[in-house]
């Protein structure tokens, strides 16, 4: 049997929209030499799936049924995950404004979580892995080695998500809207709704720059690798 000490961490980063999660998730990953794994890739991926079919986002068994036939699939590649959907490279398109309110709204059926927290925790139950969403520390990994929740004001987050999105041309008041019903639709939704782990630690990073939040992150994967020793 492989000794505990030796395995590879698995660490879990979750909070709302606009907090930082993925580009923190992904410059970590590569760092330390793990996986990415976005959980909310694979959410995006199932409501570009409805989209195509012309399936509705509450419409649950259906939905379900998309998630179980479908192959949803997380490369690795030097520049972050390469998304594939049946084998289809979908990266780019999963990032656009319709894939991103549809997985807002397909991530809140209790049966859909279900099943995507068992992929989930397949991919990455072997450690190595640096996992970004809005339950990972509470349901896929309650037993992840790092929980962090990294949060900011809201103000914040919308500046942040209108940067990101500016490219497209999307008026800033359908940006900050969008942000706020995502926000209200993960926070209290049935199915593991967005909170903080019990013991994540919760970093603010409002007044915290990107290089500044990967900073302290890395000091809390050295306390945890040292305590293993």
């Amino acid at each position: 049997m492989t000794d505990p000490s030796l395995r590879k961490l698995i660490i879990a980063i979750d909070g709302p929209a606009g907090a930082g999660k993925s580009t923190i998730a992904s410059r970590l990953a590569r760092k330390l030499g793990y996986v990415n794994l976005e959980s909310g890739a694979m959410y995006r991926a199932l409501a570009l799936c409805a989209i195509e079919w012309d399936a509705s986002f509450d419409d649950e068994a259906t939905l379900l049924k998309m998630a179980q036939d479908s192959r949803i699939t997380l490369e690795r590649t030097i520049g972050g995950n390469r998304v594939l959907l049946d084998g289809k490279d979908v990266s780019a398109r999963i990032r656009e404004r319709d894939v991103s309110e549809g997985a807002s709204r397909v991530s809140v059926h209790p049966k859909v979580r279900e099943w995507m927290v068992a992929r989930q925790r397949e991919m990455g139950i072997g450690g190595g892995v640096v996992m970004e969403g809005r339950d990972i520390g509470t349901k896929v990994f309650p037993d992840a080695d790092l929980k962090v929740f990294l949060d900011a004001d809201p103000l914040v987050r919308e500046q942040r998500r209108l940067d990101q999105q500016r490219v497209e041309g999307a008026p800033a008041q359908a940006i900050a809207s969008e942000l706020r019903e995502r926000d209200r639709r993960d926070r209290t939704r049935a199915a593991s709704p967005l909170l903080a782990a019990e013991d994540a630690v919760v970093l603010d990073s409002t007044h915290m720059s990107e290089d500044e939040v990967l900073n302290r992150i890395e000091e809390l994967v050295e306390q945890r690798l040292v305590a293993r020793r």
